[in-house]
């Protein structure tokens, strides 16, 4: 049921009018919890194998060095993430949210925000994908309920006016400019100085210098402590892991890139550790089931349970129902959504279009 809601027009409009021009607010001025707005950013990253940390909206030192490294790739200016930035990220990287309406089948960083925000709410457990399907706009329905707001699941004048003002989501138009040398760092529970050193690869005493702090005194939840902007080896390493070891096994096995990527990020938004309800694991969302069957019957012997080993298994699979299906994608799709033989005996289910559709849709910007 509709509730009254923010009152107030002129305030509507104003939001409006920042949101539209905001880009990515300095880390100095963010909810101790992080920015939204760059929980966008770090999806978009992502997307490109450049930002393998938790989707957190923290503007640290790996966030700054994905965008540098993105900035580097495409010939941009490297500093903030600006709109030429955010245009060459691609469908991901724009619009910022609140200059747009919000409705179920739009497709952006501004979706990304909204999933992060519910997420962080406790009112959304899918992928952090920029998609909003079914799940989101179901969390969006109960967000909405739970603000006394109409549950009509779009993101218009209300509900955004509502977002802006109890989930901080900053609206100032400072873009970030990550610090030369250093990086803002928000104390959160648990965090001791040993461990904040050791996850930015540096010393206890170099922060303790950059911060002028005692070390015999502990550090309080909520302090902003700089760090150096220093990244471990492991991020670049690993830079890319993803989309190269789907893009890898597409080529192995004759199956379209594009199609397989759109499948990995519509099933969990490129993350490895996501496990379903129904015990489905991996980039690809494959059952216990699948892999036994891929195992025993298509491959003929066991595969590693790594993230490498998840989609060796996944793509055997597509393989073999794009092969059933005679090359047919969406049928092959439906067999994977709701399984081969039913495909077969009863053609796609009413619930299995919309997810055919959305995969076949995003393939053509992946």
């Amino acid at each position: 049921m509709a509730g009254p809601g923010p009152k107030g027009p002129g305030l509507v409009r104003r939001l409006g009018v920042i949101l539209a021009v905001v880009a990515l607010v300095a880390p100095s001025v963010a909810h101790a919890r992080g920015n939204p707005q760059i929980a966008g950013l770090q999806v978009a990253l992502r997307a490109h194998g450049l930002y393998l940390a938790q989707i957190d909206g923290i503007a640290g030192p790996r966030t700054a060095a994905a965008v540098h490294a993105f900035q580097r790739r495409h010939g941009l200016r490297v500093g903030v993430a600006d709109a030429r930035t955010r245009v060459a990220l691609g469908p991901l990287g724009r619009p910022l949210f609140g200059s747009r309406t919000l409705r179920r089948g739009d497709f952006g960083w501004d979706v990304s925000v909204l999933q992060f925000l519910l997420t962080r709410r406790g009112l959304y457990a899918g992928a952090l994908d920029g998609y909003m399907g079914k799940e989101t706009t179901a969390a969006l329905r109960r967000y909405q309920r739970s603000m006394h707001l109409a549950a009509d699941a779009v993101v218009g004048p209300r509900t955004l006016t509502a977002i802006v003002r109890h989930d901080s989501v900053p609206v100032r138009t400072r873009p970030i400019t990550p610090a030369a040398g250093s990086a803002l760092y928000v104390v959160r529970s648990g965090d001791s100085l040993t461990a904040i050193a050791r996850s930015h690869g540096t010393s206890i005493a170099r922060i303790a210098a950059l911060n002028h702090l005692n070390t015999a005194r502990p550090i309080i939840i909520g302090q902003r402590l700089k760090v150096p902007a220093v990244i471990r080896e492991t991020l670049s390493a690993q830079s890319g892991v993803v989309p190269s070891i789907l893009d890898a096994w597409s080529g192995k096995l004759g199956v379209d890139r594009h199609l397989v990527r759109a499948l990995a990020w519509m099933e969990s938004g490129y993350q490895t550790t996501i496990v379903s309800p129904a015990g489905a694991v991996g980039v690809l969302q494959t059952l216990p089931s699948t892999r036994e069957y891929v195992e025993t019957v298509l491959r003929g012997g066991p595969i590693p349970q790594t993230v490498a080993g998840d989609v060796e298994v996944a793509l055997l699979y597509l393989k073999h129902l794009l092969d059933v299906f005679h090359g047919d994608e969406a049928l092959a799709l439906a067999g994977w959504y709701q399984g081969e033989r039913a495909v077969r005996e009863h053609g796609p289910y009413k619930v299995t279009r919309p997810f055919v559709a959305n995969v076949l849709a995003l393939r053509t910007r992946m």
